[in-house]
C-alpha cells in the first residue's frame, strides 16, 4: 500500500521496536501447586513452559512505557517529537483515562495524539495498521504502537482451563515513512456474533463493580476453548493467505511468519491451512504464554534481535482475538 507526498511513492514500515515483561517466572511446576494440572498436560495441550507475572501494583502503563522507552530510542526518535501513540490493550489501568494517556505523560511525549485500541489479542496488529492507515494520510509523521498487558489482574486462578494460558508483557513499534521495505499488504476482521466464546462479563456499564459481581466472579476471563481453537485456525490461516496474495507473493516467498502466540496447536494448524511450513514458523509462547495485545510484538521483537529475520525477509503477522477480531500484516524488513 502506497502513499506520496511531494509526488514520491511512500511505505509505512517499522523503525524502532521494545519489549518489556516482568521478572516474575511462573513455571508450570508453580501452577501443579495452585490448581489441579501437570506440567506434562499444560505442555502438551499448549506448549507453554512458564510465563511472566507482574508483582502486585505494576500496572498495564509500566510495562508499556519501558518497552516504549526502547523503540523510541532504537528509532532515535525524540520522546517531543512523537506524533501519534496508540496503546492496545484489555487491561487498561483503569478505564479512564486511557493507558495511552498514562503512558504519554511518563514518556515526556507532550506533542502527541493519544488513544487506546480495545481488539483483545489481534490488539498490536489492529494497532500497526491503523497507525499506518494516519501516516499514509500525510495527517502524521511518525506514531509508536505498543501492545501491553497485564492479564494476571484478571485471570481465575482456581480455573485450570484458563490459567495456565496466559501472561503479562508490552511489546511496541516505532512507524515511519521508509524509502524500503515496510508495509505491503494489511488485512482486518470480526464477528460479534461469537462474542461470548471469550469475554470478561464484569467491570463494565452491563455489569458494574458490586458485592454481587465479585461474588459470582464476573470479573474473570471465560474461553470457550474448544470452539475458538476451531475458529481461531481457520481466521487466522485466510487472513494470512489474504495479505499474500494482495502482496503478490507465495508461501515461499515469506522468510518468517510470527502467528498470535496463543496455542502450539493452532499455531502449526494455522501454518498447514497456510502452506507455511513450521521451520519458518517464530514461536517463543513457551516462554511467556499468551500475553494477548503483546504477543506479535514481543515476537518481532525477538526474531529480530536474535537474526530470525534479517534485512529485505518477507515477514507475515497474524492474529486472532476476542471480539472476535483477526488480522494481519505483510511487511518487508
Amino acid at each position: 500500500m502506497t502513499s506520496s507526498r511531494g509526488g514520491r511513492p511512500q511505505r509505512i514500515g517499522i523503525t524502532g521496536l521494545g519489549m518489556a515483561v516482568p521478572s516474575k517466572v511462573l513455571t508450570n511446576a508453580d501452577l501443579e501447586k495452585m490448581v489441579e494440572t501437570t506440567d506434562e498436560w499444560i505442555r502438551t495441550r499448549t506448549g507453554i513452559r512458564e510465563r511472566r507475572v507482574a508483582e502486585p501494583g505494576t500496572t498495564t502503563s509500566d510495562l508499556a512505557l519501558k518497552a516504549a522507552r526502547e523503540a523510541l530510542e532504537q528509532a532515535r526518535l525524540d520522546p517531543k517529537k512523537l506524533e501519534l501513540l496508540i496503546v492496545a490493550t484489555t487491561t487498561p489501568d483503569m478505564l479512564f483515562p486511557s493507558t495511552s494517556c498514562l503512558v504519554q505523560q511518563r514518556l515526556g511525549a507532550s506533542s502527541a495524539v493519544c488513544f487506546d485500541l480495545s481488539a483483545a489479542c489481534s490488539g498490536s496488529v489492529f494497532a500497526i495498521i491503523t497507525a499506518q492507515q494516519y501516516l499514509l494520510s500525510g495527517r502524521y509523521r511518525n506514531a509508536l504502537v505498543v501492545g501491553a498487558e497485564v492479564l494476571s489482574s484478571f485471570i481465575d486462578w482456581t480455573d485450570r482451563s484458563t490459567c495456565v494460558l496466559f501472561g503479562d508483557g508490552a511489546g511496541a513499534a516505532v512507524l515511519e515513512p521508509v524509502k524500503r521495505g515496510g508495509i505491503l499488504a494489511t488485512d482486518m476482521g470480526a464477528d460479534g456474533s461469537a462474542a461470548e466464546l471469550l469475554y470478561m462479563p464484569g467491570g463494565g456499564s452491563k455489569y458494574p463493580p458490586s458485592h454481587q459481581s465479585v461474588d459470582q466472579r464476573l470479573h474473570f476471563l471465560r474461553m470457550n476453548g474448544t470452539e475458538i481453537f476451531k475458529l481461531a485456525v481457520r481466521r487466522m490461516a485466510d487472513s494470512a493467505k489474504r495479505v499474500m496474495k494482495d502482496a503478490k507473493l507465495k508461501a515461499e516467498d515469506v522468510e518468517c511468519f510470527i502467528p498470535h502466540q496463543a496455542n502450539t496447536r493452532i499455531i502449526e494448524a494455522v501454518a498447514k491451512r497456510a502452506d507455511l511450513p513450521l521451520e519458518k514458523v517464530y514461536m517463543n509462547l513457551q516462554r511467556y504464554g499468551n500475553t494477548s495485545a503483546a504477543s506479535n510484538l514481543i515476537a518481532l521483537y525477538e526474531a529480530v534481535r536474535d537474526g530470525v529475520i534479517k534485512r529485505d525477509d518477507h515477514v507475515v503477522m497474524v492474529a486472532f482475538g476476542a471480539g472476535l477480531t483477526w488480522g494481519s500484516v505483510l511487511l518487508q524488513w
